[in-house]
């Protein structure tokens, strides 16, 4: 067996971390790799604003208007196909299943 140095130097004994040196330990990791997701993070969140802020803009659903629309139809006041609807969903999300 041979033994090749590779330049480090002896290397200092220590004594087991304690729980609060371990705490640090993990929060100075945390931050380095919070540092490297930041970038990304702004960027999503420069991304997303545009779509909160039309969705934040959006009416509530109105569950009267959906009850009043959904009696009519049962009265057959409001024309309704389900074959259309069907190949109109179809035809939207291009026959994916």
């Amino acid at each position: 067996m041979r033994i090749v140095s590779n330049g480090a130097g002896p290397v200092a004994a220590t004594t087991a971390p304690t729980a609060g040196e371990r705490v640090e330990s993990t929060s100075a990791a945390t931050a380095a790799a919070a540092a490297v997701v930041a970038p990304g993070a702004a960027l999503e969140s420069a991304v997303l604003k545009p779509a909160a802020a039309a969705l934040a803009s959006m009416p509530e659903v109105d569950e009267a208007r959906v009850a009043e629309l959904r009696d009519a139809i049962a009265r057959g006041e409001i024309g309704f196909d389900p074959s259309k609807l069907a190949g109109l969903i179809l035809r939207y999300h291009g026959g994916r299943g």
